[in-house]
């Protein structure tokens, strides 16, 4: 095992004469120590402030561009174990319910009425809109069970619905499953809580819009991932700008806080001149949030891909898309928050990641407190106490559990010790990009440097391509690592050689 070198300055690659001005490509400090930031205030910007400005080297990338996990879970889905069950949920969420804090509720809705051939969503794609009304009774009963495990009347601090495509239920019947939430927890009323749901434009126009803001929701996500018509086409999602932008004027007017757009690149026909002229669009409707989601090619796991035709980019031209990407969103201003997430500066995305509250869990980053999260409907997943659980992911197995009186969880996972560590440091280097020895150290007790001392050692390659910088008081991802923040936090994943690992897409 190879030392990392640990530098004795507190600021790798400062430059010599510190009154310089120059940047420090670690940590983007200037000789004076302060920056201005975009929203107006001004703070130091070594360790614990917002991250270093990215540097794009497509030879490191290409080199680095493995098979890796993202993180919105430590330990990861993969796992997961099937002799997790109901009665190791049941302990959770007893501990859970001690504590009263407020939670978080992922509601999954599997339905579509058309396939869309690049998805990997656990989905059933039907016209028939009748199958809903199962589902929906199977919902309002496992949230009632849920509420009596967890503790009825604990504050709902965030919600997301998410799919398939949540808007193929009817207005009616999203409004009862709201309600059935309101009388269960609580729902807050004056926007301070953050309530999501994921819309398709084809199926849920201005009315719709309108009718989802009464009933509380207070973000929204659109899928958009590329308003090309020829790769529309061969997506098989027909979209045309004017039906996004429509939702969109919808969404400002009856007062939605925030609307995030949904693109996805590596797709078919896309080149860095069409996806230029979708990212022109984007940029002139001005969505507060941007994911920006790395087409995962998998049709050995998703059939519906082999419908895709062969056009896609390759590795090069992949790349050269996600430097477009970057280079044109962050001109327009929006902040690269990591992995594929943008915000505009005033957005509480952004403003988290500077203050150094931001969170991760399975929908990604965000703004909320780290707290317990409920997962409801079929494959939903979520967190309660040290352990996470996933319900059954096929809608029989779900049906028979509910009915037989039972929540419907399939497998799940309950953390040790050394999870919930390294579930921390991973957290800590995805959200900011940085790790505090010290802070760690007294989260949990441990001497930071002798506990990981082969994760530090196996960090000597990648410090050597300047993709991390240690010093005796933490670590930092520099600006050419941090589109591979995954590749770092791998460093710490205990799992990371499993057989499972291999079935993740590249990190690229």
């Amino acid at each position: 095992m190879h030392s990392i070198p640990i530098l004795s300055t507190p600021c790798a690659n400062a430059p010599d004469d510190p009154q310089a001005g120059k940047p420090c490509p670690g940590c983007t400090s200037h000789g004076s120590g302060k920056t201005k930031h975009a929203h107006g205030t001004s703070t130091c910007q070594s360790r614990g402030a917002s991250p270093a400005p990215i540097q794009f080297d497509a030879r490191l990338l290409g080199r680095y561009d493995v098979n890796g996990p993202r993180y919105t879970s430590y330990p990861t889905a993969l796992q997961f174990r099937d002799d997790f069950g109901a009665s190791d949920y049941a302990r959770a969420a007893a501990q859970s319910k001690r504590t009263g804090k407020p939670i978080s509720l992922y509601l999954h809705v599997p339905f579509c009425d058309t396939v869309c051939f690049y998805c990997a969503c656990t989905k059933i794609v039907t016209s028939n809109r009748a199958h809903a009304d199962a589902y929906v009774a199977r919902l309002h009963t496992e949230i009632a069970r849920q509420a009596s495990l967890l503790g009825a009347g604990r504050t709902l601090a965030q919600m997301h619905w998410g799919g398939g495509t949540p808007t193929f239920l009817s207005l009616e019947q999203i409004a009862s499953l709201v309600d059935a939430i309101d009388r269960q927890f609580v729902m807050v009323h004056d926007d301070s809580a953050e309530y999501s749901i994921e819309i398709d434009p084809r199926s849920a126009g201005p009315a719709s819009i309108r009718a989802l803001r009464a009933l509380g929701f207070n973000r929204l996500s659109i899928g958009v991932q590329d308003f090309d018509p020829h790769v529309q086409e061969a997506i098989h999602r027909v979209q045309p700008r004017a039906l996004v932008e429509a939702t969109l004027e919808a969404a400002r007017e009856c007062g939605f806080k925030s609307v995030n757009f949904d693109l996805i690149y590596g797709l078919p026909h896309q080149t860095t001149a069409s996806f230029s002229n979708t990212l022109d669009a984007v940029i002139e409707m001005a969505p507060e949030r941007l994911s920006v989601f790395s087409y995962a090619h998998l049709p050995q796991q998703f059939k519906m891909q082999r419908c895709l035709p062969d056009s896609l980019p390759d590795g090069p031209q992949k790349l050269a898309l996600l430097q477009t990407i970057i280079a044109r969103l962050t001109d327009a201003g929006y902040v690269y928050i990591g992995m594929d997430h943008f915000a505009r500066p005033d957005d509480e995305l952004a403003l988290a990641q500077a203050a150094g509250t931001l969170h991760r869990n399975f929908q990604g980053y965000s703004t909320r407190a780290d707290c317990d999260l409920v997962g409801v409907g079929m494959s939903a997943i979520g967190r309660i106490g040290d352990s996470y659980a996933q319900n059954a992911k096929t809608l029989k197995a779900y049906y028979e559990a509910i009915d037989a009186g039972a929540l419907a969880i399939a497998r799940g996972v309950q953390l040790d010790e050394d999870d919930h560590i390294r579930r921390d440091v991973i957290s800590r280097l995805m959200c900011h990009m940085s790790l505090d020895f010290s802070a760690v150290e007294q989260a949990h007790g441990i001497d930071f440097v002798s506990y990981f001392a082969d994760e530090l050692g196996e960090l000597v390659d990648l410090a050597d391509d300047g993709l991390v910088a240690v010093d005796p008081q933490g670590l930092r991802v520099l600006p050419a690592g941090r589109l591979l923040v995954r590749v770092v936090a791998q460093v710490f994943d205990r799992y990371r050689r499993s057989a499972a690992n291999a079935r993740c897409a590249k990190v690229m």
